[in-house]
């Protein structure tokens, strides 16, 4: 292939992105090379440059960063079978994680390899700016609610039977906590969830049963009276602020004692320590895991495809779509960082 291939790279820690040149990386055992259409931005991408020593110390400069990709494929390596050129698909970009660490595997350029179990083929009606929504926050509830060592919930299917058990989602609006309420719904449990009452009616759509005001004063007292009988088959706390009190739930109701927090390392740490007295385990999601184990394929190979093109899971929350090309960015990276509800910031190429 002689693609002519451009990424938007970070040249090194703390110094301002660049568009420029980039190689074609061709598509080793188990790869594909998709031609971007769409990228979304996460958190993890607008991290202020130094603070990569903490969040990314492995990483190699110049670095392409970005996790969510939605294109077409452009060229399969040897053994893939899942997919051909030509196909829509969707999926997530490992370049920054330490067993990758490379610049062709970055999701913000226009030629991105991707690993074959980690990508879903889009049904026709899904656009790709509506698709790039999905893998990183997708990977990062995945992790949580299903890999043995955090909640080991049993996994979704497109025609799940009810289970007698409920899985708490704290910060169900979030784009981790839009895709965990379905995941959790498309598993056969019942969903109990905070939110902001703005999104209320959002969180209910995606499938939870009952929503607390994340920020009422007794939503402890009110989610342990919400899930009653039903004994809890795990907790996620998503977002700032969620660990105290899901720990608090979790002590209070019958069932599970396991949160999955998806939030900083250090807060895990502290969390763990307080929980643990109360008879807790608290276990800290890292998105990225889920590639080096069944739960990858199982989640993007075995339920994603169906479940997009039967409707029962859908690709939310709403994307907005906040320019076109490389350098559109890091605007959408300064769009970020002032704070989004309910929607996920998209960059089409």
């Amino acid at each position: 292939m002689t693609e002519q291939n451009s990424a938007l790279w970070l040249p090194k820690r703390g110094t301002r992105f660049e568009v420029g040149p980039a190689a074609y990386t061709p598509a080793a055992q188990g790869e594909v090379v998709v031609r971007v259409r769409a990228v979304a931005v996460n958190p993890v991408d607008a991290i202020p440059g130094l603070a990569y020593r903490l969040v990314l110390p492995w990483l190699t400069f110049p670095a392409v960063i970005g996790s969510d990709v939605a294109g077409e494929v452009v060229e399969t390596g040897p053994g893939v079978t899942r997919v051909k050129p030509g196909d829509r698909v969707l999926g997530h970009a490992f370049g920054v994680e330490k067993s990758q660490n490379r610049a062709a595997e970055g999701a913000f350029q226009h030629y991105v390899v991707l690993m074959q179990h980690m990508l879903s083929p889009l049904p026709d009606t899904l656009p790709f700016e509506q698709a790039a929504v999905l893998p990183l926050t997708l990977s990062t509830a995945a992790t949580g609610m299903f890999q043995k060592d955090h909640l080991a919930l049993a996994l979704p299917t497109v025609s799940a039977a009810d289970r007698s058990e409920t899985v708490l989602v704290w910060g169900a609006s979030t784009s981790v906590g839009s895709s965990a309420v379905q995941l959790a719904r498309n598993a056969g449990y019942r969903v109990v969830a905070t939110a902001s009452p703005r999104n209320f009616d959002y969180v209910r759509s995606l499938g939870a049963a009952e929503i607390v005001d994340r920020n009422s004063s007794t939503a402890v007292a009110e989610l342990v009276e919400r899930i009653g009988e039903s004994p809890l088959a795990g907790t996620l706390a998503i977002g700032n602020g969620s660990l105290k009190p899901t720990i608090a739930v979790a002590a209070r109701t019958t069932g599970s004692k396991r949160v999955a927090s998806a939030m900083p390392s250090l807060f895990v740490r502290m969390g763990a320590r307080r929980a643990s007295r109360l008879g807790v385990t608290v276990s800290g999601i890292w998105g990225g895991t889920l590639k080096d184990n069944e739960i990858g394929p199982a989640i993007y190979a075995d339920f994603l495809p169906a479940a997009l093109a039967s409707g029962v899971f859908r690709a939310a929350p709403d994307a907005s779509v906040v320019g076109h090309g490389l350098d559109a960015i890091p605007e959408a990276l300064r769009q970020l960082k002032k704070g989004v509800s309910a929607k996920k910031l998209v960059v089409t190429l």
